[in-house]
């Protein structure tokens, strides 16, 4: 393996400033899965609202596959203008109430992930990273009227325990940030990994509930006041939009009725410990977590039930192409430029989704 330490730069003025040390870290990577364009949005939303610096910048040209991914590009009539070169940086920003943290963020690698994540193991070593938190999002057979569920992993059980709503024993596809989790895992940091699961009919879609609840996530595990106003006043005007589609169709408002049903079903009995849980008992917005989707798939009438609602070989958690119902529940006011399901635009700023 070559040298982790030239795969970056640092920025001299801010590391030599020497008040990096012990800073929690949060990571979310763009191009595995992203279902509701989760990363995107939080990636945005922070840059936008929170005072940053820039520490440290990882050389693309050693990671990205540009055949694979092509960065975007302005055609002007006769001349070429605002070409977005893929952004990959660690961060200092401070929450909103001042208090600083890491942001490392930009296109998942398509390359030596072995050599990042070393070199990702490195910086939290030297800046004596106390907690790295990192977040994805996937597609799930849940219902966008209920609470936003998550899937929590990592070695710190007080920050795992009781908040998964799905918990599942199963082999899937590795990202980038998994890798990461391990090295952590195997070097003694304290890491922990949140996976939101988005309504597998919004997949394609921005939907910034899904980024309000990861926000949501991160900011209990960290103990960072985190941004989340603008999106939640977008969630409302998606909501508007998905509602006046579903009462327009009765195809898809059957589909959504029979996800409500199961999700009710599965939760009634259920308590789950939530992180936004306050010492006094009271909740905070996003107590209520999660669809017991693995208590429906281990269900009698699970399979009955998929192959009502999808066609053969597109059961629930998969992240191939949907019914026609379900791509009829999509606002148009958020379409994304991508899939969701590994669409990139290779920047690791705001403004380049």
């Amino acid at each position: 393996m070559l040298d982790p330490l030239t795969l970056f730069n640092l920025n001299p003025e801010v590391t030599e400033s020497g008040d990096l040390s012990g800073l929690k870290l949060l990571a979310g990577f763009t191009g595995f899965a992203e279902a509701g364009h989760v990363v995107s949005q939080i990636r945005d939303e922070l840059f936008d609202a929170l005072d940053h610096d820039l520490v440290a910048t990882f050389d693309a040209d050693q990671l990205i596959d540009y055949r694979n991914r092509r960065p975007q590009i302005s055609f002007i009539e006769d001349h070429l203008s605002d070409y977005e070169p893929p952004k990959l940086e660690l961060h200092r920003m401070y929450d909103g109430l001042g208090e600083p943290f890491l942001f490392l963020t930009g296109f998942e690698p398509d390359l030596q992930w072995e050599r990042f994540t070393a070199a990702v193991l490195h910086l939290v070593k030297t800046f004596d990273v106390s907690l790295v938190c990192w977040i994805h999002s996937i597609p799930m057979p849940v219902p966008h009227t209920r609470p936003i569920g998550v899937t929590t992993h990592g070695n710190r059980p007080d920050l795992v325990e009781g908040i998964s709503s799905w918990t599942p024993i199963a082999q899937v596809q590795a990202a980038v940030g998994h890798v990461l989790e391990l090295r952590l895992v195997e070097a003694g940091v304290d890491v922990v990994g949140h996976v939101v699961h988005v309504p597998h009919y919004l997949a394609e879609a921005e939907f910034p509930p899904a980024a309000v609840a990861g926000l949501e996530y991160l900011g209990a595990a960290a103990s960072l006041v985190l941004p989340t106003d603008r999106l939640r006043e977008a969630g409302r005007d998606v909501d508007r939009q998905i509602t006046e589609q579903v009462e327009a169709s009765a195809e898809v408002k059957g589909v959504v009725a029979t996800l409500e049903k199961r999700y009710d079903q599965y939760t009634e009995s259920t308590v789950r410990r939530s992180l936004l849980v306050k010492g006094n008992d009271e909740l905070a917005d996003a107590e209520e977590i999660g669809a017991a989707v693995e208590a429906y798939l281990a269900s009698p009438q699970a399979e009955e039930e998929s192959e009502a609602l999808w066609p053969e070989n597109q059961h629930p958690g998969t992240t191939g192409p949907h019914d026609d119902a379900d791509q009829e529940i999509a606002p148009n006011a958020t379409e994304g430029t991508g899939n969701g399901h590994g669409s990139d635009d290779g920047d690791g700023r705001p403004g380049a989704a």
